[in-house]
């Protein structure tokens, strides 16, 4: 139980750490955590957050797609637009 709470706070200090107009992956969040083999796991954390202190809005897929959010697609990439990042089409 406490290494599952472990990784969920390494997870959200990681994302709270994303500057703004900048994007990690899954995966790239996956290995600062200490476990690059959870990408799956990094999207499910996320997904439970609600705290709008952690921006996890800035965690996108590898293949440059949004990849999920809680609050909706639309506008996890009005967010991400509106902090200056250009999605490489």
């Amino acid at each position: 139980m406490f290494e599952k709470l472990d990784f969920t706070n390494k997870v959200h200090e990681i994302v709270r750490n994303i500057p703004k107009g900048n994007v990690l992956t899954y995966k790239q969040v996956a290995a600062k955590a200490g476990s690059p083999k959870a990408c799956r796991a990094i999207g499910s954390v996320l997904n439970k957050n609600y705290n709008l202190e952690i921006p996890c809005h800035r965690v996108i897929r590898s293949d440059n797609s949004l990849g999920g959010y809680n609050r909706g697609s639309e506008n996890k990439r009005r967010l991400l637009e509106q902090e200056g990042y250009e999605f490489k089409d």
